[in-house]
């Protein structure tokens, strides 16, 4: 198994977690399709969205995968007044992954994170390992504290 640099860093911090690889097609890398093929409740298996705000600058939003990000609500809980999704060709650039392999944890910098509340309903969930084809399942409680985040509504 390839290792990521956030599995090295939930390594390198002791954080419990466990890692599923599974097989995946360029069509197939949504959260949708993910939780299908690693036979997840798509309300588990949550997707990280990356934003740029009018005032604060990138943010990052860590949702389930089967919702879209309300971005009045994302504004709202990150100081600003309005965020939009950043273009897919800026992903790399600003966090370091890819689209569909984008992790919350390990991005080049740390931004602002909010976890949608709904996580807290868990005792794990699913993200993106940092690349296609791996997810890690963590304690959403591990998750918020190791990327500082926030939980809040924003769906």
């Amino acid at each position: 198994m390839m290792k990521t640099n956030a599995i090295r860093i939930l390594e390198s911090n002791k954080i419990p977690h466990s890692i599923i690889e599974y097989e995946f097609k360029e069509d197939e890398i949504d959260a949708v399709s993910v939780a299908e093929k690693i036979n997840f409740d798509p309300e588990r298996v949550f997707k990280t969205l990356v934003t740029r705000s009018d005032t604060n600058g990138i943010s990052v939003f860590v949702i389930p995968g089967c919702y879209e990000l309300n971005l009045k609500k994302a504004a709202s809980v990150s100081g600003n007044k309005s965020v939009e999704m950043i273009k897919v060709k800026e992903i790399q650039t600003l966090t370091g992954y890819i689209r569909g392999g984008c992790s919350p944890i390990g991005m080049k910098k740390q931004y602002p994170a909010f976890i949608d509340e709904s996580a807290q309903l868990f005792e794990s969930i699913s993200i993106s390992a940092g690349l296609r084809g791996i997810q890690v399942i963590i304690s959403p409680n591990d998750l918020c504290r190791l990327i500082d985040g926030k939980y809040a509504d924003l769906l």
